[in-house]
């Protein structure tokens, strides 16, 4: 995984799993027109094979086209060991995941944000003065870090039951030459 430079320093990170696995799939990106990612679509098989797909029907996710950055989150969570919401391709299904963050967000939580048209989900990695920095899938049909104001920042979760890794803290990173995403569809 080649990180862009600014958030190089995710790379040494020991913790939390979420992270590591959704870093896994950096980079990876969407086949513009009527073809699809194939690895996008494996990440619906796998989900499937696992008994998460049911509530949506076995061919019901059959391109990329179909907004996937749920599809994204489930695939990470699975991943890393943890549930994954009934409904997990509807972002703000993932307003009610694990449990709510007490406070400021931390590296690795779930940000759940509101879009026109809907919402979008992602991971934490860091935050500016007006904006969230996450990890993410279909953030400009790609697995992207982007930024994301934080007045659009409908809920934020985690899935620590017991006590955060001690690597889970607020990253303050700068801003300039990273645009802000207004619309991640």
């Amino acid at each position: 995984m080649t990180l862009p430079d600014p958030y190089a320093d995710l790379a040494a990170e020991p913790a939390p799993r979420l992270l590591i696995e959704g870093l896994k799939t950096l980079g990876i990106v969407e086949v513009p027109g009527t073809q699809s990612n194939a690895q996008i679509l494996g990440w619906w098989r796998l989900l499937a094979e696992a008994g998460l797909t049911r509530p949506y029907g076995d061919g019901f996710y059959s391109e990329d086209s179909i907004p996937w950055c749920g599809l994204w989150m489930a695939l990470t969570a699975h991943c890393a060991g943890k549930p994954v919401p009934r409904l997990f391709l509807s972002a703000k299904a993932w307003a009610d995941w694990g449990r709510s963050v007490d406070g400021s967000p931390k590296l690795g939580d779930v940000l759940v944000f509101t879009r026109k048209g809907g919402g979008h989900v992602g991971l934490y990695v860091g935050e500016d003065r007006d904006a969230y920095h996450v990890l993410g899938g279909n953030q400009s049909d790609a697995v992207t870090i982007a930024r994301l104001g934080k007045s659009r920042m409908f809920a934020a979760r985690n899935s620590f039951a017991i006590a955060q890794p001690s690597n889970c803290r607020r990253i303050w990173r700068a801003k300039e030459g990273i645009p802000l995403s207004t619309n991640e569809a």
